[in-house]
């Protein structure tokens, strides 16, 4: 393989390349973008910023441009706003910032915005736009601030979604809602379900919906607020468990750490999820990939992890981990104390076969998994080592994308790693089918200056190099 040429300096591409920063909106002289999440569904971009939504087509004739076709407007009422500001919120935060746009079916797209903090959902046709129904709460299923994080997804015709379900922020939920069936919850208030998490992915997968998160680590109290980075799962056909243990709340819910970090004598660890993509196979095998930075206390520093759904899978299969008492160290449960059928599973599968419903479980297991949602193990990183790390630098990795298909014969990974100071690296990153030693770094793209926007760069830029090596 020719390695690439050393590019030449650029201006920042928000120069070359189409910007969009949102357009002025009724009255009002100006109207910031206020970035809050993008989707695409089918063939459509849809831009989700401050009491708007932006409708971009990705038709091969409209790659050039950022140029909405279709804008969405739904504001926080005056009596939401004057509410909002009698909480003590400024002005500025009062507004409705779009936080949930996940598709229900082919006709529908839920959305989801903080509404001047007192959140709120609704349905809208996707062809049209126009609202379907009535308006939804949005609690549990909608953060109250727009700097909290969320995530929300629907399976099987129900919403799975994670956020926090309080004006507070004081109770962090993972929540079913809709369709058939009775809502369910985590525990509340309980640490070691959930202690102040921040939520970033979900994905849904075989007999599971995934969530990806970070949170204090309960199990390293002694040490201060470290953060660890967390996968958890719920089976999608739990019910909740009986009238005297855990009714109403997950039967399933197990959560294990996701181990981004560099081996050696002494290992060097990536705690924090910043950003994860959604299942890509890598060599053949369902995986997704994460940046992570350091604590915030440690060496500043950033990597990019994969992890495959299988070793995921294997962690959830092993041990428990248990703290005896308040005050010590946290051990691995023996297996010779599990109860049967093994907490964790889904009614109809594996130990649990014979039982219908979770409800049907007996206390024992639910008391089990009350009590011991985290697993012992780690989740390891494919090949056991960061595709990417970059330590003592400007800027901090915090968001990527993962083209799986790259090269003339689609058999290269290339990543493409975004920074807090807009600067975007792109990867070819080390796989078994690229038969790479390391990682190459192929380009380092100065994609904006500006806050509050998005910029539309190409995947190729061969045109900056004086002779292009395909």
């Amino acid at each position: 393989m020719t390695p690439p040429l050393p590019p030449s300096p650029l201006p920042p591409d928000s120069r070359q390349y189409p910007v969009f920063r949102g357009r002025p909106s009724g009255n009002e002289s100006q109207h910031r973008l206020d970035f809050q999440l993008m989707t695409r569904i089918q063939d459509t971009l849809f831009i989700a910023g401050r009491d708007q939504v932006y409708l971009v087509s990705l038709r091969e004739s409209y790659r050039n441009d950022i140029t909405p076709y279709r804008k969405l407007t739904w504001r926080s009422s005056q009596a939401d706003r004057e509410t909002c500001a009698l909480k003590g919120k400024h002005r500025d935060e009062c507004h409705n910032f779009i936080k949930v746009l996940v598709p229900r079916n082919d006709d529908l797209v839920f959305i989801c915005g903080t509404n001047g903090f007192n959140p709120m959902c609704r349905y809208y046709r996707l062809d049209n736009l126009e609202f379907d129904g009535e308006e939804i709460s949005g609690l549990a299923r909608c953060p109250f601030d727009a700097k909290q994080t969320n995530v929300a997804l629907f399976s099987e015709g129900k919403l799975y979604s994670a956020t926090v379900a309080d004006f507070l922020a004081s109770d962090a939920v993972i929540y079913r809602s809709m369709g058939d069936g009775s809502a369910l919850r985590t525990i509340k208030y309980d640490s070691k379900w959930l202690k102040e998490p921040h939520f970033l992915h979900a994905v849904d997968y075989g007999n599971y919906v995934y969530f990806f998160f970070r949170e204090i680590a309960a199990e390293h109290n002694n040490l201060g607020r470290v953060v660890y980075s967390r996968v958890a799962r719920v089976c999608k056909s739990d019910l909740g468990g009986s009238q005297r243990v855990l009714e109403k709340h997950w039967t399933s819910f197990v959560k294990a750490r996701l181990n981004c970090s560099v081996p050696g004598e002494s290992f060097f660890y990536f705690d924090v999820l910043q950003s994860l993509t959604d299942i890509v196979t890598i060599d053949g095998v369902p995986s997704v990939v994460g940046v992570f930075t350091t604590q915030l206390n440690s060496i500043p520093g950033s990597a990019v992890c994969a992890f495959s759904m299988p070793d995921i899978e294997k962690v959830f299969e092993g041990r428990f981990k248990e703290q005896k008492t308040p005050d010590s160290v946290w051990t691995p449960v023996p297996d010779d104390r599990l109860p049967r059928p093994r907490p964790g599973c889904c009614a109809g599968h594996g130990s649990a076969e014979s039982f219908k419903s979770s409800i049907e479980f007996p206390d024992e297991t639910l008391q089990f998994i009350k009590l011991h949602p985290l697993m012992d193990g780690a989740v390891p990183s494919v090949r056991d080592e960061p595709w990417v790390t970059k330590t003592r630098v400007r800027y901090r990795l915090t968001a990527l994308a993962v083209d799986n298909a790259a090269g003339p014969y689609k058999n290269y990974t290339v990543v493409f790693v975004g920074s807090e100071a807009g600067v975007v690296l792109k990867v070819l990153a080390k796989t078994a089918m690229s038969s790479l030693n390391e990682s190459v770094l192929l380009e380092e793209v100065d994609a904006f200056n500006t806050a509050n926007c998005v910029v539309r760069i190409p995947l190729s830029r061969c045109e900056r190099h004086r002779t292009c090596h395909k």
